[in-house]
């Protein structure tokens, strides 16, 4: 009988085209899976709680896959840092009940975005944080975030393509932090759209730097058009910080509020 795996990875993103994998292109998916077959001598999927796009970090991603025979488990945490490339670790390896999905199972997601808001750009944060020169101040942001908060239908922050059933999300909270010259931000929801978290701080700093006022985001989520919203915000400031499950990892009926 085939073993439920779940799998916690870190990795950055910037040299990968997204977890999905592509063809021809390097991903995050393709790569695990590229391990997991040499591993188990065989060609195995994986399945993931979230299509990060290309150029978004994890702190600690969520995936699963259906062992063919037994490894034991630090052997196989191992023998896949050994075979995965530097940009992807594997950080905690744990048997799940057969019915585990990492998608669906999942009651809620933290995303983290940092923006370097100095005159000069710092090299060293580049992969992970998006260069605004320019002042950016977080108070109006707060503000314009509590409309966030609650049962939304979020398409004006919804990016062309997604394939997501329905706009409808629910966000726990939107924190915005100083932190020297990093703004944090902290999100935290149910499930996201394609690009919503990238869509969102675009809007947000477009408050900041005191382009819009802060009720634009309220005005924002009634009118429904991606059209009307700011700009998406660069890829490499993104990171998906954790994703929380049940104790029992049952697929929840509904999502907490």
């Amino acid at each position: 009988m085939k073993e439920t795996i779940k799998l916690t990875l870190q990795f950055d993103g910037t040299d990968f085209y997204g977890w999905q994998r592509q063809a021809t292109l390097p991903t995050v998916q393709g790569e695990l899976e590229r391990a997991l077959g040499t591993l188990y001598g065989e060609p195995l999927t994986s399945y993931g709680c979230s299509r990060t796009d290309a150029g978004v970090h994890a702190e600690a991603h969520v995936s699963h896959f259906h062992a063919p025979r037994s490894i034991p488990y630090h052997g196989l945490l191992r023998g896949l840092n050994s075979l995965l490339p530097s940009g992807i670790v594997v950080r905690h390896v744990e048997p799940v009940p057969a019915d585990f999905s990492a998608k669906r199972c999942s009651v809620f997601k933290i995303y983290r975005y940092q923006i370097y808001n100095a005159p000069v750009r710092a090299p060293l944060l580049h992969r992970f944080s998006w260069h605004i020169p320019l002042p950016v101040e977080a108070q109006p942001m707060r503000e314009a975030a509590r409309a966030l908060c609650g049962e939304h239908d979020f398409t004006s922050f919804r990016a062309a393509g997604c394939d997501a059933r329905s706009p409808i999300r629910f966000i726990h909270h939107v924190r915005i932090e100083p932190r020297g010259e990093l703004l944090c931000f902290e999100i935290k929801g149910n499930a996201f759209l394609r690009q919503m978290v990238r869509n969102l701080v675009g809007s947000l700093v477009e408050v900041g730097r005191s382009r819009r006022p802060p009720g634009w985001i309220g005005e924002l989520l009634e009118a429904r058009d991606r059209t009307l919203a700011g700009p998406t915000a660069p890829a490499r400031g993104l990171v998906l910080e954790h994703v929380e499950y049940l104790e029992d990892f049952r697929e929840p009926t509904e999502f907490p509020k």
